[in-house]
């Protein structure tokens, strides 16, 4: 059973940068594949970012592309999400995902308990 706990939300203003981190535990982290979602307010969740087992595929939601970079390394077991040029509606509660597949769709078998980023104008 893998545990995954966020970390390094908060309240920037536009234009900011954060990064957050997923700490993984329970298992091997480098048989999985990672991702983030996010959660905005009366929103769907939606896929933001997910990186292949060894680091080899990325993908990203078109709006982050450019301006979030997802990470691992799989000694430290975490994954990284480096999100640059923060905007209002990025605002969300983001959630890190561990799947053997790495896919768009949220039917990650493992889920974090999410960290809120708040972005104001």
């Amino acid at each position: 059973q893998v545990q995954l706990v966020e970390s390094g939300g908060g309240l920037v203003q536009a234009g900011d940068s954060l990064r957050l981190s997923c700490a993984a535990s329970g298992g091997t982290l480098s048989v999985y594949a990672m991702g983030w979602f996010r959660r905005a307010p009366g929103k769907e969740r939606e896929f933001v970012a997910a990186i292949s087992w060894n680091g080899g595929a990325k993908n990203y939601e078109d709006s982050v592309k450019g301006r979030f970079t997802i990470s691992r390394d799989n000694a430290k077991s975490t994954v990284y999400l480096q999100m640059d040029t923060l905007k209002p509606e990025d605002t969300a509660y983001y959630y890190c995902t561990a799947d053997p597949l790495m896919r768009t769709t949220p039917n990650w078998v493992y889920w974090g308990k999410g960290t809120l980023v708040t972005v104001s104008s």
